[in-house]
């Protein structure tokens, strides 16, 4: 609406990989900032209070305004995926080891039902108001929700860390940085939290096309029109609701590592369903089953890194995490839109029609995504679940400064892991 035709479709992918790079870049870096001085709920609010922010101002975008509206935008985007690094962050703090998985699927389902909930009071707007205006308007009842839905963090969110003592001639930036490079000059003792870090850029890029990629999917292959995707969307947020659950309470019975596989192979069956399924209701069928194992795949992740991460680096360690979820949301969506352009040219070339042809080239390149997921079972299946926890809590011999000391907020010591 802004921009118009295939140029806003050409801007849209560097604003996104603008946004995702500066998040990758700093969120290690903050999360050590947040872990050093104790203030994680103020870089929580305030990268909220950005994203918020710039979100209700792309309602005053009009046509035409293209550097307004992809400034806003990138700025929006910075602030929420900033703010999920000490969203994640808290999580250490907030459930014993034993509950954690539970806990995170309680936190992924409860805001799957928020995303429902949110497209349900825009949609009518949408729907009975055509045109540009009702557009913009969603963003002001997408931000006023947002709003809303801070106002418990704001009053009720404990912040249990302490803050570190500064060493002289230090300032938390330059602490925030000797932290990492110390994180990172000490990965021989985190390995275990290295393997699975490469098994989440190889699944997470295959994650990231079905995420990124689904509408595109789903109108090409099986012509839906956008009230069937609207309906598809709907249906992968409510079984988002219920895999998050589910597999919360799985990770609790039987560890963190056997969910994570269980849930890969669900996606895995889901698809392969895809690349063979010809009909929309076999499609959206495919939704219901992918936001289950989609939801059980990322509340899992978040879950393995909370208890492999040392205590009083929670929000550190979620950087990393965050850093190699961007860049595999730039690797998968990436690979994936050059593969389906490629075979569609191939197909074009050898003499078939541009429609059956764009069809064919999106088709095969689902295969794309299959490989990425497999490829990240199999690092995933080398990673010593138990070994990570343990190093996580063990004490670290080279502390990198005077002020570094254990987070007296951390959970209890671990019981025995399966």
């Amino acid at each position: 609406m802004v921009v118009g035709g295939a140029e806003g479709s050409r801007l849209w992918g560097p604003a996104i990989g603008i946004a995702l790079v500066i998040v990758a870049l700093l969120a290690p870096v903050l999360g050590a900032m947040a872990d050093f001085s104790g203030a994680k709920k103020r870089f929580l609010l305030g990268f909220t209070a950005q994203a918020i922010t710039f979100t209700g101002l792309l309602f005053f975008v009009q046509a035409g305004d293209v550097v307004a509206g992809l400034l806003f935008f990138v700025l929006a985007e910075i602030g929420y995926r900033s703010s999920q690094v000490f969203y994640d962050g808290f999580l250490p703090e907030l459930a014993r080891p034993e509950e954690m998985g539970r806990v995170s699927g309680n936190g992924w389902a409860i805001g799957s039902a928020g995303g429902v909930i949110a497209l349900l009071l825009v949609l009518p707007v949408v729907l009975l108001m055509p045109g540009t205006f009702s557009a913009r308007l969603a963003m002001l009842i997408t931000a006023g929700f947002w709003i809303l839905s801070t106002i418990p963090l704001i009053l009720w969110l404990p912040e249990k860390a302490k803050k570190k003592t500064l060493p002289a001639g230090e300032n938390y930036l330059s602490v925030a940085f000797k932290e990492v490079a110390h994180t990172l000059r000490t990965t021989s003792r985190f390995r275990e939290m290295v393997k699975f870090m490469v098994a989440f850029l190889l699944f997470g890029s295959g994650i990231a096309i079905a995420l990124e990629f689904a509408a595109i999917i789903g109108s090409t292959l099986f012509g839906l029109g956008q009230e069937l995707i609207i309906v598809f969307a709907i249906i992968v947020q409510i079984t988002n609701v219920i895999g998050a659950y589910g597999f919360g309470l799985l990770i609790d019975r039987i560890g963190g590592k056997s969910s994570l596989i269980a849930s890969l192979l669900a996606m895995i069956g889901v698809v392969v369903w895809l690349f063979f399924n010809q009909t929309q209701v076999g499609f959206l069928l495919i939704g219901a089953a992918a936001g289950i194992a989609m939801a059980g795949v990322q509340s899992v992740s978040r879950t393995l890194v909370g208890l492999f991460a040392p205590p009083g680096h929670s929000a550190e360690f979620f950087g990393f995490f965050t850093m190699i979820g961007r860049l595999a949301f730039l690797l998968g969506p990436l690979t994936f839109g050059w593969l389906a352009a490629e075979l569609a040219g191939l197909y074009a070339g050898q003499g078939m029609a541009a429609g059956p042809a764009d069809q064919q080239g999106h088709r095969m390149a689902v295969l794309l995504i299959i490989f990425f997921l497999l490829a990240g079972l199999a690092a995933a299946l080398t990673v010593n679940e138990k070994k990570a926890r343990e190093a996580a809590r063990a004490k670290d011999p080279t502390p990198v400064l005077p002020g570094d000391l254990p987070d007296p907020t951390a959970a209890p010591p671990l019981g025995p892991v399966s």
